[in-house]
């Protein structure tokens, strides 16, 4: 069966400026780490058939990761990037181990309200590997990431494949 999670947050930044975050490879990296990680974008084309690779580490050493040692590696497909307010993924986790792979799509909604822009985020076909807590946990810590940056960054300037 077909598992989705989704998590909203309330975000203090216009949707142009959330969706400038959501489409910038070096704000990207910043951002998306959930607690006790950090990122490292390899490479990023924010257009429809473009995408990103990203690493992402665990601050601990010892945790083991989805891809190996304490490391975590994606390869993200932008399958709809319709300013400022949908963003479509194809992600897939870098594994041997079958239970975190398989195709995930993610789907950032951008809702523009008066005191700044409901995020959500929609993940369907959830491998098996990736439990409801550890996503729901990291959604909420990614979130809270997206608001402090956006917070910080009233813009953004454009990195890596703007």
């Amino acid at each position: 069966m077909m598992r989705i999670d989704e998590a909203s947050r309330l975000l203090p930044a216009p949707a142009e400026v959330v969706f400038a975050a959501l489409v910038d490879g070096d704000a990207r990296a910043q951002w998306l780490p959930p607690e006790g990680m950090t990122g490292t974008v390899e490479w990023f084309d924010a257009r429809p058939g473009g995408g990103y690779r990203m690493v992402l580490t665990y601050d601990d050493a010892g945790q083991q990761g989805k891809s190996g040692a304490n490391r975590d590696e994606v390869s993200v497909r932008f399958v709809e990037v319709a300013a400022p307010h949908r963003l479509v993924e194809s992600a897939d986790f870098v594994s041997y181990d079958p239970d975190p792979t398989g195709t995930m799509t993610l789907t950032w909604t951008v809702d523009p309200r008066p005191e700044g822009a409901l995020v959500t985020i929609t993940a369907r076909d959830v491998p098996p590997g990736v439990s409801p807590e550890d996503h729901a946990a990291g959604f909420a810590s990614t979130l809270a990431n997206l608001a402090e940056f956006v917070g910080r960054h009233r813009g953004v300037s454009g990195g890596r494949g703007r």
